[in-house]
C-alpha cells in the first residue's frame, strides 16, 4: 500500500482550511485517511500551521511520500530537516544530542524570522492606515476650503436682500437722493 502525506480540504467555499493527513494514495482527496498529522490555515498572513513534527517524521521514515505542497509545509516546520538529521544519526554521522541541538538552533532561528515577518506586517498595516488617514484629512480640508467661497457668496446675497428697497416708490426716492 502506497501512503501519501497530503492535504484534506475542509472549511467553506472561499475560506479553505486543510488537515494534513497520511492517507492511502488510492483514497479520495477528502476521503478515508490513516492518521491526522496537523492542520493548515492559509486564510491569515502568515499562514497558521499546526503540525505534529514527530508523527510526520515517523511517516516519512516509514516511506510515506508528501505531495509538493505538503513537502513545502513540512520543510517550513522543520519535519524534513528532522528526518534528514535522523538519517544521519542512523548512519552514525552524528549523535542524537548533536541532531537535537542542530534542530533546536534551527527552530530558534525560524521563530525569530517569523516574529520579524509578523512585526513587519503589523508595521506596514499601521503605516497604510496612517497614510489613508492623512489622505482623508487632506480631502476633507480641500472640501472645506472649496465650500468657504460658496458660504461667503450666500452671505453677501443675504445682506444685499436685507438692504434692498421694499417697494418701487422707495427705490425711486433713494434714486432721487
Amino acid at each position: 500500500m502506497s501512503v501519501k502525506i497530503r492535504l484534506q480540504r475542509h472549511g467553506k467555499k472561499g475560506k479553505p482550511f486543510y488537515w494534513i493527513v497520511a492517507a492511502d494514495a488510492r483514497a479520495k482527496r477528502d476521503g478515508r485517511y490513516l492518521e491526522k498529522i496537523g492542520t493548515y490555515n492559509p486564510n491569515v498572513n502568515p499562514a497558521i500551521i499546526d503540525l505534529n513534527v514527530d508523527k510526520a517524521v515517523e511517516w516519512l521514515q516509514n516511506g510515506a511520500q508528501p505531495t509538493d505542497t505538503v513537502k513545502n509545509i513540512l520543510s517550513y516546520k522543520g519535519a524534513m530537516l528532522k528526518n534528514h538529521l535522523a538519517g544521519g544519526v542512523r548512519k552514525g554521522a552524528l549523535t542524537q544530542e548533536q541532531a537535537d541541538a542542530k534542530f533546536a538552533a534551527w527552530l530558534e532561528a525560524k521563530a525569530t524570522k517569523i516574529s520579524d515577518k509578523e512585526a513587519g506586517l503589523s508595521k506596514a498595516e499601521s503605516d497604510a492606515k496612517a497614510a489613508a488617514f492623512a489622505a482623508e484629512k487632506a480631502v476633507n480640508e480641500a472640501r472645506i476650503e472649496a465650500a468657504k467661497p460658496v458660504v461667503e457668496e450666500v452671505a453677501e446675497e443675504v445682506v444685499a436682500e436685507e438692504t434692498a428697497p421694499e417697494t418701487i416708490d422707495e427705490a425711486a426716492e433713494k434714486a432721487a437722493e
